[in-house]
């Protein structure tokens, strides 16, 4: 233990390290402000003047405008919506609300869109998916708007894993597991869930400069040679290194993640943390999870994946003379999962980023995008979720990436 205190303590005093993690905080404070920023809402009073709200006043005034619709999501209260909705439409005599004056879709429209929007996808095309107008939407119907989300996920399940039937039997039985009605609270931000995971990409990319020269810079500077011939400066420093390294890792991850929370709860509050997960993204989210239980399973995984990231890392460390060389390596690792989701086939990509030990947090191809998509691992008949596939992976990666970086370090000297 006093070995292990003494490697933690030789990490923190580089001055690289000091300056990186406190670059991560700095992240983490910026990243948490800026979605309020985008924030933007035209007010109107009794006299019909109007005013531009930014920021903290725009969220507010949306609060009091969607407060009817605030709350558990009945089939009365998405009725109430789209009549509300149908009638301002055609008082005005206009087919979409773009075309509606700016204080009837403001004190109007807004009210009632997040709820509207959410009822169109449900009822969407089976075919198509093609979502229909806001006046071809049937009010009576629309009180069938939990059957129909149903109905919309094993057709979208259909289009997208046609070939697949496995991967539909896995997305109808997590689809089982939602709680209906759901509850929408306003509030909530996708933005608030992408800043937090370009959060988590940066903090990746500092820590594996952190961890790249772990080793390396001892082989550099010849201090290895002199280490190992210490009661313990073999397998036991190899172990100290790498949990040290994690450690320091781990809790600038958990340090800066808990800053990004607790800042972004303070600015848009807590209340809009219950709204379903299918009322912010798509009426047909997997995951059975509310919009805080999805910010922290985010932040948990993407904790899973700096841990298997970092090891590669320390494995390139233990490889490689040059410190320079291990963190080129480990940066090129980091974007690669990037490239990938931009350039590889559908079915390749899936595998490459399930493998991939920085996917997770690497924005189009993270854990926020496939915990929200309809995206499958596929294995001759079985059919795995994407990010329960990509999980499994990283927990495997860990041990077998620290375990090799342990064994890379002891036999340095033979090489």
């Amino acid at each position: 233990m006093k070995l292990f205190c003494l490697e933690i303590k030789r990490l923190l005093k580089t001055r690289s390290t000091r300056i990186l993690l406190i670059a991560a905080v700095v992240c983490a404070l910026l990243t948490a402000y800026l979605p309020m920023t985008f924030l933007t809402i035209t007010a109107f009073d009794e006299a019909g003047n109007q005013k531009k709200l930014r920021g903290a006043d725009a969220l507010q005034y949306a609060k009091e405008l969607q407060s009817e619709i605030s709350g558990v999501i009945t089939p009365q209260r998405a009725r109430a919506a789209v009549d509300a909705y149908q009638a301002c439409l055609r008082e005005y005599g206009v087919q979409y609300d773009y075309e509606l004056p700016d204080d009837a879709y403001t004190l109007r429209i807004v009210p009632v869109s997040p709820l509207v929007r959410r009822i169109r996808e449900a009822f969407a095309d089976p075919d198509t998916g093609m979502v229909p107008d806001a006046l071809e939407l049937d009010p009576e119907e629309v009180e069938g708007f939990y059957a129909a989300c149903v109905s919309r996920l094993n057709a979208l399940m259909l289009m997208e894993q046609e070939d697949h039937p496995s991967a539909q039997k896995a997305a109808a039985k997590m689809y089982s597991q939602v709680s209906m009605p759901f509850v929408f609270k306003t509030g909530c931000s996708t933005n608030v869930m992408d800043y937090q995971e370009i959060l988590m990409y940066l903090v990746l990319l500092l820590c594996s400069v952190i961890a790249a020269p772990v080793f390396s810079s001892e082989y550099q500077t010849g201090a290895d040679s002199i280490l190992r011939c210490a009661r313990h400066g073999r397998v036991y420093l190899g172990v100290v290194k790498v949990a040290a390294a994690l450690t320091v890792c781990i809790s600038a991850f958990a340090l800066c993640t808990a800053f990004y929370i607790a800042v972004s709860r303070a600015l848009f509050g807590t209340a809009c943390l219950d709204t379903s997960l299918q009322m912010l993204y798509s009426v047909s989210s997997l995951p059975a999870l509310t919009v805080g239980e999805f910010q922290i399973r985010l932040a948990a995984l993407g904790c899973l994946t700096l841990l298997s990231a970092v090891s590669l890392t320390l494995l390139f460390s233990a490889r490689l003379h040059s410190g320079a060389a291990s963190m080129a390596l480990s940066m090129f690792f980091c974007i690669l999962p990037v490239v990938v989701y931009m350039l590889a086939p559908d079915g390749v990509s899936a595998w490459l980023l399930s493998l991939l030990p920085a996917s997770g947090v690497s924005l189009q191809a993270s854990y926020l995008y496939a915990m929200t998509g309809f995206e499958f691992l596929h294995a001759g008949s079985m059919s795995v979720f994407l990010p329960i596939a990509m999980a499994a992976f990283s927990a495997l990666e860990i041990p077998i990436f620290c375990g090799s970086a342990v064994r890379a370090y002891v036999r340095h000297h033979i090489s």
